[in-house]
């Protein structure tokens, strides 16, 4: 028998396998990570919660090197004179002078750091929840690059420097404006002064206030906020301000981390994801 030959039918052409799209999905992946939705309230609360325990707990395990810690202090405060900017002393002897006022410095330093920064997230939560995760993503890149410095660059407070004349406005009036101080001192890293996270948290809540609050004055108060921590920080000998320019420095480094993830600033996003979870659209509120 012959030889059977099979034609294919004529212009019919073998189709190729495609290729799996993983990139694609892939990348439909990351930009739903990307995109804002509405956060969830108890997955915020453990995230908050988990991420300050962290914080914390990463922050009092830094090595307490006193002798560098001490040697940097006075590397800072030589600095600040050769720039005719060591204001220090002189604010943290001042303010100390007027009993009532320091008392209160140290009770802001020991509780509005917290309470402030908390009732900007609440906000946020309730009002803008479109920005809320990347307002959040900020605070925690400012926050996670201040571990770095604070293992980096030991530096005791200007209240624990060799020789110096600064009060320890706690120690004096008996108040808890620090957890440095008097019967806290032993729960906390003393010398890790740099960058001050009193400075950054507070820039950012400012920043925050300013950009999204609606009310005139709300606003002002929302750049007047990191003025007086400023003061604060200075007075209670708890900083140097140099320290202020280190918590600065953060917060930029914590923007630039938002903007590279999601291509804006946070306060450009709109107020209300376009999309909830499910995929239902919610009505847009600038």
């Amino acid at each position: 028998m012959g030889e059977t030959t099979v034609t294919p039918p004529e212009g019919q052409q073998k189709v190729a396998p495609q290729p799996v799209a993983s990139n694609a999905a892939g990348q439909g992946h990351l930009r739903r990570m990307r995109t804002p939705r509405r956060p969830r309230l108890w997955f915020e609360m453990l995230l908050i919660a988990v991420s300050y325990w962290t914080y914390s707990l990463i922050r009092n395990a830094v090595p307490e090197q006193k002798e560098q810690a001490l040697s940097n202090a006075d590397w800072i405060w030589k600095a600040e004179h050769q720039l005719g900017l060591a204001v220090e002393e002189s604010v943290n002897h001042a303010v100390n002078s007027v009993t009532w006022l320091i008392i209160g410095m140290n009770y802001y330093y020991a509780t509005l750091h917290f309470v402030v920064t908390l009732g900007v997230l609440v906000w946020l939560y309730r009002a803008h929840p479109g920005r809320y995760a990347a307002t959040r993503l900020v605070l925690f890149a400012t926050t996670a690059v201040a571990l770095v410095g604070y293992y980096l660059y030991p530096l005791a407070p200007p209240r624990l420097m060799n020789g110096g004349d600064f009060i320890d406005t706690v120690l004096v009036h008996q108040t808890w404006g620090s957890m440095a101080s008097g019967d806290l001192k032993n729960m906390s890293n003393q010398f890790a002064a740099m960058p001050s996270m009193h400075i950054g948290w507070s820039v950012w809540c400012g920043l925050t206030i300013f950009a999204l609050a609606r009310v005139p004055w709300v606003r002002v108060l929302g750049l007047l906020y990191p003025v007086a921590t400023l003061v604060v920080i200075v007075a209670t000998a708890n900083h140097f301000w140099l320290d202020a320019v280190g918590g600065v420095l953060c917060l930029a480094f914590g923007f630039t981390v938002a903007w590279i993830w999601y291509g804006t600033l946070p306060y450009a996003l709109p107020a209300v994801p376009a999309r909830g979870r499910a995929g239902n659209l919610l009505p847009h509120k600038a």
